[in-house]
């Protein structure tokens, strides 16, 4: 697989394929993701760790924006500043137990460059090369929608922070979700106006909480701590991924907008490494399937594959993937334990 063909896999949305592929092959490029601190890490980041390690091969210099401060306006853990910079440390186990090597990417707090007047500069340069509403239609970054931009006055500098984080760490790909969809094209529009580079825009598939069905918006029903029954998090123990994956909306036949399916081609067919997805059923249900692919599946599905038996097969794998997390989270616990000593873990 060539270095286009890896990083465009599994993704949603690149703006733009023609500047992207301008840049790989240059010496050291550079790629970020944003994160808050804000609690339990779930099923959804082995998106964007497999996407991380996709970028690595490709030779990227990676970025983990820890955004500490971004969490603190949009009042995470109480607004408890000390605890947000814990779950920062959290997050960094969970990563490497996800599979990334700490030394191969930089890990950065919002923390450790708030206090550089440079950056201030072009927070204010952001604000005054755009406008208010179109900063509230950014609001989505944050989870929230326009209206509570009048809570409090921080909640309208956090679009112009996070698009100031790319241009002061000098990136050439931001990468994240649909969700951060608005804030990677405001940086893109507003690097015209103020003479930065246009970051190339990266966005992968948000997974859909598990209890939720129907066309909605899937910025409203993508997996999140949130909803702890409607998420598997990454510390789930077997029993509880096959009861939560047992109760998950998956009606017969129906592809589109179908939790367990989402998951099988975003999570888990990218681990199988080119081996076959297998279901086990008794001979008298038709014996067991092996399918090469997702599309084979998801043709099986809406034929006659039954859902407990996509479900049962999804709940395995799920467990094969999560067994290695576990198992690093046995050799590094202390960050671990003291999120759940402060309640700040869900499950």
């Amino acid at each position: 697989m060539n270095k286009l063909d890896n990083l465009t896999a599994n993704s949603q949305e690149i703006v733009t394929i023609e500047e992207l592929n301008s840049i790989i092959d240059k010496d050291k490029p550079k790629a970020y993701i944003g994160f808050e601190p804000s609690g339990t890490v779930h099923l959804g980041w082995k998106i964007c760790s497999n996407k991380i390690k996709d970028f690595l091969e490709c030779g990227f210099d990676f970025i983990i924006l820890l955004a500490d401060w971004h969490a603190y306006i949009n009042d995470k853990l109480g607004g408890d500043i000390d605890k947000i910079k814990l779950c920062g440390k959290y997050m960094e186990d969970c990563f490497a137990a996800m599979g990334i090597e700490k030394e191969k990417v930089k890990f950065v707090y919002a923390s450790d460059y708030v206090g550089d007047p440079k950056y201030w500069e072009l927070v204010l340069r952001t604000s005054k090369a755009t406008s208010i509403a179109r900063v509230k239609r950014a609001m989505d970054i944050m989870g929230r929608d326009e209206k509570e931009a009048d809570k409090d006055l921080s909640k309208l500098f956090y679009p112009a922070m996070q698009v100031s984080d790319i241009f002061y760490l000098n990136i050439d790909v931001a990468y994240g979700g649909m969700d951060q969809r608005h804030a990677h094209m405001l940086a893109r529009d507003v690097s015209k106006k103020i003479g930065r580079k246009p970051p190339v825009a990266i966005h992968t598939p948000l997974l859909t909480g598990l209890q939720a069905g129907g066309r909605m918006n899937p910025l409203e029903v993508k997996m999140s701590k949130s909803k702890p029954d409607s998420m598997i998090s990454i510390h789930d123990e077997p029993d509880t991924v096959k009861r939560k994956i047992s109760k998950a909306f998956c009606p017969e036949k129906q592809v589109e907008d179908n939790p367990i399916l989402e998951i099988c081609k975003f999570v888990i067919f990218p681990e199988l490494k080119g081996e076959k997805f297998l279901i086990n059923r008794p001979e008298k249900f038709g014996g067991n399937l092996e399918f090469d692919t997702y599309f084979e599946l998801e043709k099986a599905y809406s034929f006659d594959l039954h859902p407990l038996d996509l479900k049962n097969a999804a709940s395995n794998y799920i467990n094969k993937i999560l067994e290695p997390v576990h198992k690093y989270f046995e050799k590094h616990s202390d960050n671990l334990q003291n999120m759940k000593k402060l309640g700040i873990l869900t499950s």
